[in-house]
């Protein structure tokens, strides 16, 4: 197996790992990082009912404009303050993170600490 290959393979397999252990319900649902290349999405998501309660990315109409790059640890933050509010006034105040296979850090923990900044308990 070439590297490319491997390298996306261990992250579906730590992925699938994570699922099994982090689910979310309607009084604490799942905040998910999605992290690409380019953009970084975050969603709010009841595994009870299958639903995503709130979203936000970098690729969003309101954030777009204000964003130098929707690939950096400030685009992040502002992602994460984006989720947190649009969770408070879905009136939740609870989530489990879920990291998505990546490690807690750079732009995964930029987006966690905007989410936190903006009333989320994680």
């Amino acid at each position: 197996m070439d590297k490319p290959k491997a390298k996306a393979a261990g992250l579906a397999r730590r992925q699938r790992r994570v699922r099994g252990k982090v689910s979310g319900t309607a009084e604490r649902p799942r905040l998910r990082v999605t992290r690409t290349a380019m953009h970084i999405y975050a969603q709010l998501i009841d595994d009870v009912a299958g639903t995503t309660l709130a979203a936000a990315s970098s690729i969003d109409s309101e954030l777009r404009p204000t964003l130098a790059s929707g690939a950096n640890a400030d685009a992040a933050r502002a992602v994460g303050v984006a989720v947190g509010k649009r969770a408070l006034e879905a009136g939740i105040t609870e989530v489990v993170f879920d990291r998505g296979g990546r490690l807690y850090h750079g732009r995964v923990a930029a987006l966690a600490e905007g989410a936190r900044e903006a009333g989320l308990k994680l």
